[in-house]
């Protein structure tokens, strides 16, 4: 299959390719230079905070934004919970 890059720099990906891809409307790709081109791929949405032997372990980079005191309070109060009930 040809694409053409219009003179913005978009490239359209059919509508048979997107849906069998499974490629939304805002969706964001990722893009990979390689030496024979490019390679674009969705970008996986991961959880920056998942629970590993039942602690919680942050993956990646935090929001400039986040409220590790909000976050560990809610974390405790999960926990409190959990031994109130059993």
């Amino acid at each position: 299959m040809v694409l053409t890059i219009d003179k913005s720099g978009r490239i359209v990906v059919p509508k048979p390719m997107r849906d069998r891809l499974g490629l939304k409307p805002d969706m964001e790709l990722e893009v990979l230079e390689r030496a024979d081109g490019v390679l674009l791929r969705p970008v996986e949405q991961q959880p920056s905070m998942l629970k590993v032997e039942g602690l919680w372990v942050h993956q990646g980079t935090a929001a400039p934004d986040a409220n590790w005191a909000r976050v560990l309070d809610d974390v405790r109060e999960e926990r409190l919970d959990g031994v109130v009930k059993t």
